[in-house]
């Protein structure tokens, strides 16, 4: 079983609630690629995508260092550098 982190819509109201309450200051990121910023742990290998095969290695592959769009690995490298990077800033 996968468990992908989510935020309930009650818990986002609540924060927002208390921001409003405490006056702070509110500000909101959407990152449109922010699955392209995982670092893969694993190896993780892909066909050549098509257009781009070489002709003289055509049985060859890539081997990924970052996550891509559709990989199932990608959520969970994305939020694991997500997570570091915040431990770093000092949130726990």
């Amino acid at each position: 079983m996968t468990l992908s982190p989510v935020v309930k819509p009650t818990t986002i109201r609540l924060v927002l609630a208390l921001a409003v309450f405490l006056k702070w200051n509110v500000k909101q990121l959407d990152v449109s690629n922010a699955f392209l910023h995982g670092i893969l742990d694993e190896e993780v290998y892909m066909e050549q995508p098509k257009g781009y095969e070489d002709d003289n290695f055509p049985e060859h592959v890539c081997r990924l260092h970052k996550s891509l769009y559709g990989l199932k690995q990608a959520p969970r490298a994305w939020f694991q550098r997500l997570s570091q990077q915040l431990v770093e800033y000092g949130f726990s």
